[in-house]
């Protein structure tokens, strides 16, 4: 699988390097929608500079990160309505899991490749009011691991590492979702406090 980019993105990114990625990774977070995108170019780049991998990965995720602190905010500001108008259909499970799960609901779609919905995350986030630096910590830990995952497979395959990417896909997700439901179950079940007893 190739993507194509337009000549207007080839040419900022040639141009501005880590800062193109940077760009388009925050306008893919906030108001625009470039699925694949912004990890077709942060391979893409490692692949021509290796030694700069962890360097293409670190803007992807700042510029993913800031985009989305710009959703989290307008939410927030916009409150529980602004939410169900821009939420869709999966409003409400959306909330009810954010309200139980306030890091996981933002590290699990960080790593997940489209077509996992993360922008409504993004906003239950801002809408229920989760703190600022639980909200900032999981997307970093989840964009910089799947980045410098992406990067890690450009350098070792090359060109082909995209279409390794897309079509490993399935595995890659079942990867991710046993390393979240063992978190899951290890917060649940070992490191809940027990009831005081009364």
């Amino acid at each position: 699988m190739k993507l194509k980019f337009p000549a207007w993105l080839q040419k900022l990114v040639a141009v501005m390097g880590g800062g193109g990625i940077f760009t388009v990774a925050f306008l893919d977070s906030s108001v625009l929608s470039f699925p694949f995108v912004t990890d077709a170019l942060v391979m893409q780049m490692c692949v021509q500079k290796p030694a700069r991998m962890i360097y293409y990965a670190a803007m992807a995720t700042l510029g993913s990160l800031f985009g989305c602190i710009w959703i989290y905010w307008l939410a927030k500001k916009g409150g529980e309505a602004y939410f169900h108008r821009h939420g869709g259909p999966t409003a409400l499970k959306v909330k009810r899991w954010v309200d139980e799960h306030a890091f996981l609901s933002i590290f699990i779609p960080a790593i997940l490749p489209p077509p996992m919905q993360f922008k409504v995350f993004v906003l239950a986030e801002g809408v229920f009011e989760v703190p600022m630096r639980t909200f900032a910590l999981a997307l970093i830990l989840g964009r910089g691991l799947r980045y410098l995952v992406e990067g890690f497979l450009a350098v070792k395959y090359g060109r082909q590492a995209f279409a390794f990417l897309t079509s490993h896909a399935p595995m890659f997700v079942g990867v991710v979702a046993a390393i979240v439901l063992a978190v899951f179950l290890a917060k649940r079940f070992v490191f809940q406090q027990p009831a005081p007893e009364q």
